[in-house]
């Protein structure tokens, strides 16, 4: 029996995704595991358990293969892709030392520990102080060296989950170079750590030794050990191959290989990503990522609370929808689609700005707001002005992607859990007036990855020949002309301006409130 089979394995932010997929890209069997995000035990904080991860793959990979009933034998390799920016430290045990800090936590360091006080003037000048201030102060290592300087020192391996997870299979501290993001001393341009005399060193402090080893996404991570398989289900010694993170695996996934082509991602986070051969900064000195495509990089514009605002809608104001879904079996967002279809496009002039969170192009003190209230307004119009807002501000990174990229965008391909929803592929093609492709299957991060395992098991010699037969589009939404037009005067009269002519009047609330602490 020839091993025709991958098992990729997706650590998200809310569940624990594990596949079989095949070489056409068709999913045979998945098994998908709610998980708690974090925890919180003060607030901003959202920290998990590293071996709640590992015990939940473990959980999630067992079933997978006792369910599907499929022969090991037809099992070629497993790879893995996690969701980005979660960290983890390490003793020389591999055992963890403190709970991981998720990605969504809002701790800070203090910047004037890390950066001596006359370079303060100097960035100033530049004009990247902003962006400096903010990724130091996320910087999740300096935040341990300076409030819990013995974890630092009974630190051996400082690891993005990828990294641990890697470990728990292989007991090898290695992990690929698509995953090295955010506020580590990593070069995007080499996709390698960063040069002795790099900025970054000066930015992200900390001993070379504590991070893990890197290779290209494709390459191998090592074997799958005896202890591994005896708690995964795994069959011992499989090869184990590099992919990347969640959002670089989905942009394949979805057959987004040119800048042309947007990968629109409808997850916690909401982005907009383009692949790209060249480097390239949509903001000074904010980097593009290293993607899974071996070599090249993607670009990014995030909503950092993107759909994350459906689950805040319906634990706040959903409890109708919840009960009803108890009551019937159905999700409750199947029930939530259902108020955006009885909503008119517009919302009837209800509008949101989306920033419940600001990233890290935003000032820190920028909220989120929604106006133009009337009498005709239900918590229905709320619903849907909060997925237009969460488009429009893809549409406006979309603006910025074009200009820096020097490509037009003439094409979307919509992932993650909102695009099931065809209310939201709708509304993104009438608000971006370009046709938005779903692709074969909405699991397009297990698709990514597999598609790097299978270049690198040499099925197909590339990325671009694993493409023309793992990915293709099903469905496609084009623009409704009435809508378009209505959505462009909307964009462009209201939504555009939106944040510069709130912008005073947020600093002024942090100013008197104290919220958020700065």
């Amino acid at each position: 029996m020839s091993a025709d089979l991958i098992v990729a394995i997706d650590a998200g932010t809310q569940s624990m995704r594990a596949a079989l997929v095949d070489f056409n890209g068709e999913i045979h069997h998945l098994v998908k595991t709610p998980i708690e995000p974090y925890f919180a035990e003060q607030p901003g904080y959202a920290e998990q358990r590293p071996e709640y991860y590992w015990e939940m793959l473990c959980l999630t990979t067992r079933q997978l293969l006792e369910e599907s009933g499929i022969s090991a034998e037809r099992i070629l390799a497993a790879t893995v892709t996690t969701q980005r920016v979660t960290m983890i430290n390490v003793d020389r045990d591999g055992k963890p030392l403190r709970p991981a800090i998720v990605w969504l936590d809002q701790r800070k360091a203090d910047i004037h520990k890390v950066l001596p006080g006359f370079t303060m003037p100097v960035l100033k000048a530049a004009r990247v102080y902003p962006l400096v201030e903010y990724a130091t102060q996320y910087c999740r290592s300096n935040w341990i060296q300076q409030n819990q300087p013995d974890i630092w020192e009974r630190t051996h391996k400082f690891l993005f989950l990828s990294g641990y997870l890697t470990h728990r299979l292989t007991g090898q501290y290695v992990d690929s170079a698509g995953n090295a993001i955010g506020t580590v001393p990593f070069d995007v341009k080499s996709s390698d750590w960063a040069g002795r005399f790099d900025l970054k060193w000066r930015m992200f402090p900390m001993e070379r030794e504590k991070l893990p080893d890197l290779v290209r996404p494709t390459q191998s991570l090592g074997r799958i050990t005896a202890q591994a398989a005896e708690e995964t289900g795994l069959p011992g010694g499989l090869p184990f191959i590099a992919a990347s993170n969640d959002k670089a695996c989905d942009i394949i996934g979805s057959g987004c290989l040119t800048p042309e082509v947007a990968c629109i991602s409808f997850g916690t986070t909401a982005t907009i990503n383009t692949q790209i051969q060249k480097y390239v900064e949509l903001r000074p000195m904010l980097p593009p990522y290293s993607s899974a495509v071996p070599g090249e990089f993607y670009t990014e514009v995030a909503v950092v609370r993107g759909l994350w605002m459906v689950s805040w809608f319906k634990e706040e104001f959903g409890l109708q929808e919840r009960l009803m879904a108890a009551d019937s079996g159905q999700a409750p967002e199947e029930l939530l689609e259902e108020l955006v279809r009885d909503v008119p496009p517009g919302s009837q002039g209800l509008v949101c700005q989306p920033y419940w969170t600001p990233g890290p192009d935003l000032e820190p003190y920028a909220k989120g707001a929604v106006f133009g209230f009337g009498d005709v307004h239900t918590r229905a119009h709320l619903y849907r002005a909060i997925l237009e807002g969460i488009v429009f501000a893809l549409k406006e990174g979309a603006r910025l992607t074009e200009k820096k990229n020097g490509v037009p965008i003439t094409e979307l391909r919509a992932t993650g859990g909102g695009s099931r929803s065809d209310s939201i592929m709708q509304m993104t093609a009438d608000i971006f007036d370009l046709p938005v492709y779903r692709p074969h299957t909405p699991e397009t991060s297990v698709v990514g990855a597999a598609m790097d395992a299978a270049v690198g098991m040499g099925i197909y010699a590339d990325i671009e020949e694993a493409a023309q037969h793992m990915t293709r589009p099903a469905e496609v939404f084009e623009p409704i002309p009435e809508n378009r037009q209505l959505y462009s005067q909307l964009y462009e009269s209201v939504y555009s301006k939106t944040y510069e002519q709130l912008r005073p009047l947020y600093k002024e609330i942090q100013r008197i409130t104290g919220y958020p602490k700065l």
